[in-house]
């Protein structure tokens, strides 16, 4: 089972005019500006992917085929928010809504999130479960971490001034970010 991002909501965690005041632009220089954008979603990716946490909020789906046996499933989502949808097709795609309150978020949302299923759902049968989550930081979940933001701010500054012409470009954080995004890494059994 692998949770399907099926929409993004919310803003970045560090907007165009923090990076500009973190990177010292004066406010005419704004023809680097789609760069710095651009910068700060492909920084948000590497800083989620080091972390293993989401650092804005996203919608996802999750499909299955058995309800879990001991009424847990992990998820590889940090932190989660809210189950928003459950709902079990049939075989023909007509989906028919059940009320999620079955299906719950387990106690610990951001060092080891999952769902928690209530003995009282109906039998799938040949039928699958259609779950929507919503995970990440910002909007209605917490606020991003100060040394997660950091993180994304130095990984801006370094694909910044160094754009590919550095001997070792490529990584996707610097070493200073990767560090700070450790410090707050989910970690995995």
């Amino acid at each position: 089972m692998i949770p399907i991002r099926v929409e993004e909501s919310g803003v970045e965690p560090v907007s165009l005019t923090e990076m500009r005041a973190y990177l010292r632009l004066s406010s005419d220089e704004t023809a680097e500006d789609a760069l710095i954008g651009r910068l700060i979603v492909a920084a948000r990716g590497a800083v989620e992917a080091a972390s293993r946490r989401l650092l804005r909020p996203a919608r996802f789906r999750v499909v299955l085929t058995d309800w879990p046996p001991l009424g847990l499933l992990p998820l590889p989502l940090s932190p989660l928010v809210a189950v928003t949808r459950a709902a079990m097709v049939d075989e023909s795609g007509a989906v028919t809504d059940i009320a999620p309150g079955p299906i719950r978020l387990g106690p610990d949302v951001w060092e080891a999130p999952c769902l928690l299923f209530g003995p009282d759902l109906p039998p799938l049968g040949t039928r699958t479960a259609l779950i929507e989550i919503v995970a990440g930081c910002g909007g209605d979940g917490p606020p991003v971490p100060e040394p997660l933001l950091q993180a994304l701010r130095l990984a801006v500054a370094d694909g910044f001034e160094n754009r590919g012409d550095t001997a070792g470009a490529g990584a996707a954080l610097p070493p200073s970010a990767l560090g700070l995004a450790a410090a707050c890494r989910r970690m995995r059994l």
